[in-house]
């Protein structure tokens, strides 16, 4: 996406005439989230500018900056003061699914937390999800090789926590990749015995991770075959 994000942040990036996180923050807002804290980083005047308080799209929206690119554990982790004792749902940036799907994560019950998942024939760009007939997490692993998990679910990006997950992030070690990663923090909830329990993600589900991805879905859009999800 490089040649796409010199001037603008990839959540910026349109998608059927609209930013990804625009269709993002519209779909939150549709499933009763009205209160929403965006993380910022590069080109973040980009973002605020366009979203301002969120009136526009009646939500509140409020921002805080990721200063040092260093994971996604630590993004986690400025939230910690805008959610305060409350459960609260986390989507990565650039993950857009139909509208509908948000409301089934705001479904806790009796697990820790919530992490949505996909059917894949390859999980090595992402996370590989293992879990038992229950669909409950018992293992996390981030992008493995190709051929090497035993496991058809891939972590599609979007959860709901508790306020227990701030602890574990705090927690945290850099990866042999010098981040500090949220799958770590979510595979120690896992394997100290509490619920993790996934969700399934229904309907359309896109990582707009890359130049073709991108144009196939405006590509539908022009044609008129359906709004992307």
């Amino acid at each position: 996406m490089r040649e796409l994000t010199h001037e603008v942040p990839k959540p910026m990036v349109r998608v059927a005439g609209r930013p990804v996180l625009e269709h993002i923050v519209t779909g939150l807002a549709s499933a009763g989230i009205n209160q929403i804290l965006v993380v910022v980083g590069y080109r973040k005047e980009v973002i605020t500018d366009y979203f301002g308080n969120g009136s526009p799209f009646r939500v509140r929206i409020d921002y805080v900056e990721q200063v040092t690119q260093d994971g996604t554990g630590r993004v986690v982790a400025l939230a910690r003061a805008f959610a305060g004792s409350a459960p609260f749902l986390l989507s990565y940036g650039d993950i857009l699914v139909n509208a509908s799907f948000y409301p089934q994560l705001l479904q806790l019950d009796d697990a820790e937390m919530l992490l949505s998942v996909r059917r894949s024939t390859d999980v090595s760009k992402g996370g590989a999800v293992y879990l038992n007939g229950a669909m409950e997490l018992t293992d996390l692993k981030e992008k493995p090789k190709p051929g090497e998990a035993a496991t058809p679910w891939y972590n599609a990006g979007i959860y709901t926590f508790r306020e227990s997950i701030f602890a574990y992030v705090a927690r945290l070690q850099p990866s042999p990749r010098g981040e500090y990663e949220l799958t770590d923090a979510i595979r120690s909830i896992a394997q100290a015995g509490r619920k993790v329990r996934a969700i399934e993600v229904t309907g359309d589900w896109v990582d707009v991770r890359d130049p073709e991805v991108l144009a196939e879905l405006n590509r539908r859009h022009a044609q008129g075959r359906r709004e992307p999800p």
